[in-house]
């Protein structure tokens, strides 16, 4: 019984990774392309939580998605080997796919960080196909600010182990926007 829910899992997972057709506002576009909000954010929905965390790893962006529309962007810094999907623990690679914030934390190192839950199913099968582990702990977090690493290092370059850093200020934003529980889309 267990093998044919695992299976059941495996093939929604990888038919949610299918090629999709996206449509905004009844216009085709690339799934790829970072979309700008069409006007600026009102502050009366600043405390509404979002519904989304898009994340365009070749455009170094993380979109806050409400209503189906992007209400703010965000550039991050990934992985120190940025191309391709994380495959296994120590591989420096940001996943790609469709996950969950399932907890948060603060953290002296990182000022806040929020759990992405990697490995999904699909991540997990594919490790134990390969032999290998497929890693753990990949976060949304800040970036250090002491004397000896300014903050300021740390977002022209890709230097986390597989996480998504931003700027302190901005995580602040967006863990103020987001709950656990919350879908996390990170695309290619």
């Amino acid at each position: 019984m267990r093998w044919l829910l695992a299976a059941l899992c495996l093939s929604f997972t990888l038919t949610c990774h299918a090629d999709v057709i996206v449509t905004i506002n009844g216009k085709q576009v690339d799934k790829n392309q970072v979309l700008t909000p069409t006007r600026p954010l009102p502050k009366s929905s600043l405390g509404q939580p979002v519904e989304k965390i898009l994340v365009l790893k070749s455009a170094r962006k993380l979109q806050l998605i409400r209503d189906g529309k992007p209400i703010k962007t965000y550039r991050i810094s990934l992985g120190k080997q940025p191309k391709g999907p994380k495959i296994r623990e120590g591989d420096k690679r940001t996943p790609e796919g469709l996950y969950w914030i399932d907890w948060r934390k603060r953290s002296e190192k990182f000022n806040l960080a929020m759990h992405i839950s990697y490995p999904n199913i699909s991540d997990a099968a594919q490790a134990r196909r390969e032999g290998f582990s497929p890693g753990s702990m990949i976060m949304i977090h800040g970036t250090p600010d002491t004397e000896e690493n300014p903050e300021e290092l740390f977002h022209t370059l890709d230097w986390t182990d597989g996480c998504i850093a931003m700027k302190n200020y901005e995580m602040r934003e967006v863990w103020n926007l987001t709950k656990d529980g919350t879908m996390i889309e990170i695309r290619p």
